[in-house]
């Protein structure tokens, strides 16, 4: 179908006409991704190498193939609908045949970040009491590491070279049927049958079980039709690690229900930047979506404008709000304007910036289709505009596909206010109804009876060019009852100085407002980050306390 192009008049008219059609029975993979299998030459997955010159291909039919093949693999092993498998493979063909067998299957799928430790494995087995798990080399040894406090594992199934316990991915792909009769599982899926459990990053505590359905699948509709503004022409290519739910959002199932190809990067050890512009040309890629963290660096550290931007038509960023100085800098350099958007693990895409709309530059952008979003105070009541509140979305009588049902397994941490399900996230709308992000509800610091969201002093901070990365927190204080306190690691070229923390301070007050500056600035060489590159502010807050504690 042709992308969908929203003006304002078109998004208000389609946002009040826009309904939900969930089946009751409903298989993403054998209800729409096998559909666009019959074309035996259209390309669902391009693989890129780390230094972005090699390709290889698998067509609609290939996956088709090889996930049925992967099905059986499951049922040979007498791993039942319904059972959790921990599933940790980097950004690789494997990871999408396994991950499509078990939504075939209606096996749980569990994806995983490849940089987890022993206590992470333990803790997400533990957890879900997972019976089986997929993996390679690197996360074999891990497993095995921690094995004996892994009761519930009984299959260990992992690519590449043999290892003493395991199964080879290979070999029993490579004998299993190549046709998948979903009776062996009992039947197709019902679309409030579970699919996916990711964990939540962990920026404010303990990471949480987030149980997504086979409905999830349908809402990503809203992600790709409206949002990424996908035909099935496209290439679209979302720079993201297997194991976080950005894939789901980029890179799985809105994007092939539209039939466009997903392009993955094998991307080596450390994030080199020069090679994406270099991906992009030489592949066509016609949209991208990567955080900010990347597009800081690309705009930081090459000359965007020697490229050829001409067959890329969107660009997106989510994860993390996106600093306007970022913005500005990328539309300088190639033309082209950064579209953020705005969800959680625990949800799709439920605030935008769309094609076709206007843009303001640092805004998360207005309510995607299918969702009743808005600004609550802590009784969810509705709040006026440009008043500061909680971001919530409206779960009752109607609950919507895609916001999930509640923390599996730790339901009484949801919080669920009236009809609105609470974010955990902080922001106010303008008169124009766009959402501007303010900080984490636990990261708020109230100074002098102010309310500071750390973001907008961290996006003040960012735009000196002295500032490479900084996090901001509230310290205590026996005065203002807290202090606004920033970390920040230095550009290369720069020197601490006091000085330096001076004119830091002053463009803040410049920039925002006096009351928002950083009374205090520390300099520090590296920042606490979840395993998503999240920063971790309670980390740092806990840092501070136990200072004060041996002071």
């Amino acid at each position: 179908m042709e992308p969908t192009k929203l003006n304002m008049t078109d998004y208000r008219s389609t946002t009040e006409s826009f309904t939900w059609q969930v089946p009751d029975y409903y298989n993403f993979v054998l209800d729409d991704f096998d559909r666009w299998s019959a074309d035996r030459t259209k390309i669902a997955l391009t693989t890129v190498s780390p230094d972005g010159r090699q390709a290889s291909r698998l067509t609609f039919r290939d996956l088709t193939v090889l996930s049925s093949q992967f099905a059986n693999v499951l049922k040979e092993l007498g791993i039942k609908r319904g059972d959790r498998v921990f599933l940790m493979l980097p950004r690789s063909e494997e990871w999408y045949i396994a991950v499509l067998g078990m939504i075939r299957a209606g096996v749980v799928a569990m994806p995983t970040p490849n940089m987890v430790t022993g206590h992470d494995i333990e803790y997400r087995f533990s957890r879900t009491e997972a019976v089986m798990a997929v993996t390679d080399a690197e996360g074999a040894g891990k497993i095995d590491a921690v094995a004996d406090k892994l009761p519930w594992l009984k299959t260990k199934v992992m690519t590449g070279e043999p290892r003493k316990g395991w199964l080879s991915f290979d070999d029993l792909l490579e004998k299993a049927p190549r046709r998948f009769d979903p009776d062996d599982f009992g039947g197709t899926t019902k679309s409030s049958d579970p699919m996916l459990i990711y964990f939540t990053s962990g920026t404010t505590g303990n990471p949480k079980m987030v149980r997504h359905t086979q409905s999830y699948a349908i809402a990503h509709t809203v992600t790709a039709r409206y949002i990424q503004n996908l035909r099935s022409t496209d290439i679209i290519w979302v720079h993201a690690d297997t194991g976080w739910a950005k894939t789901a959002y980029g890179k799985l199932f809105g994007q092939w229900i539209e039939g466009a190809t997903v392009l993955q990067w094998q991307m080596g050890g450390r994030f080199e930047p020069k090679y994406m512009p270099e991906i992009i040309e030489r592949y066509g890629v016609s949209v991208m979506c990567a955080p900010p963290t990347a597009y800081r660096m690309l705009v930081g550290h090459l000359d965007l404008s020697k490229y050829d931007w001409s067959e890329l038509k969107h660009a997106l960023s989510a994860g993390e709000p996106l600093n306007p100085d970022v913005i500005r800098a990328w539309k300088e350099q190639t033309g082209l304007t950064i579209y953020d958007y705005y969800g959680q693990t625990e949800t799709i895409p439920v605030v935008a910036n769309f094609q076709s709309m206007p843009v303001k530059d640092g805004s998360m952008g207005v309510p995607t289709p299918g969702y009743d979003v808005e600004v609550v105070d802590d009784e969810g009541n509705v709040l006026p505009r440009g008043t500061e509140g909680n971001i919530a979305i409206r779960v009752k009588p109607f609950h919507p596909p895609g916001v999930f049902q509640g923390y599996w397994r730790d339901e009484e941490s949801t919080l669920i206010v009236g009809d609105w399900y609470l974010t955990g996230d902080r922001a106010y709308r303008d008169e124009d109804g766009y959402f501007w992000f303010v900080g984490r509800a636990d990261d708020l610091i109230k100074s002098s009876g102010y309310r500071i969201g750390p973001f907008e002093v961290e996006s003040a901070l960012q735009e000196h060019p002295a500032v490479l990365e900084c996090a901001v927190i509230g310290v205590p204080d026996d005065l203002r009852g807290q202090l606004v306190k920033a970390f920040v690691i230095l550009a290369p070229g720069y020197e601490e100085t006091p000085g330096l923390v001076k004119e830091l301070q002053d463009h803040v007050m410049q920039v925002t407002a006096p009351y928002k500056y950083p009374r205090i600035i520390e300099f520090v060489s590296e920042l606490p980050k979840t395993i998503s590159g999240k920063v971790r502010r309670v980390e740092l807050r806990e840092r501070e306390k136990a200072r004060d504690a041996s002071a």
